[in-house]
């Protein structure tokens, strides 16, 4: 197999996955180091694919999904407040898509996160923890953005009152 036929057939696999696939996982059907398939992704994704890359692995969105509102929330807090203010989102029927920071030189810097329950945060929040990494607001003072898709307005205020309890919600943007 080439390497471009390997590429194809990773994007292949992911289509037809039906949860995302870890790195360790895809390099093992493919008989490669996850180091490849690392490579294979970000070729893939310059490429033009979209492929997210979450906690739990890699995965290709059957849609982009068009219902509900798109909209930016810009917070502040602490690694402490960290799982509330993320519990804040999907208790209230939001789905945590991403987290962005502006880095003084590098620019914004984007994470996928596609967080949608209380098990996808504790399960983002256990492996923050394994590997003992930072979250990336470490750069910017704890400021952050995260892009939520909320179902309906109902949603959105819920959310919005929930962060300002917090004190963690800086501004909001649909």
């Amino acid at each position: 197999m080439t390497t471009e036929e390997r590429r194809a057939a990773v994007l292949a696999r992911l289509k037809k996955a039906k949860s995302p696939l870890s790195g360790t996982k895809l390099a093992r059907e493919f008989g490669v180091s996850r180091q490849i398939i690392v490579g294979d992704i970000s070729i893939l994704r310059a490429e033009g694919a979209k492929i997210y890359a979450t906690p739990r692995g890699y995965f290709v969105p059957e849609s982009e999904g068009t219902e509900g509102l798109l909209v930016s929330f810009i917070c502040r807090h602490s690694r402490d407040e960290m799982e509330q203010e993320l519990l804040a989102f999907v208790d209230n029927g939001g789905e945590v898509l991403d987290v962005i920071v502006e880095h003084p030189v590098y620019g914004p810097l984007k994470a996928d996160l596609l967080l949608t329950s209380r098990r996808d945060v504790k399960n983002f929040l256990t492996k923050m923890q394994k590997c003992e990494a930072a979250p990336i607001s470490i750069v910017t003072g704890g400021i952050h953005v995260h892009t939520v898709r909320v179902p309906d307005e109902e949603a959105l205020e819920a959310i919005k009152e929930e962060l300002e309890k917090l004190g963690v919600l800086e501004e909001t943007g649909v």
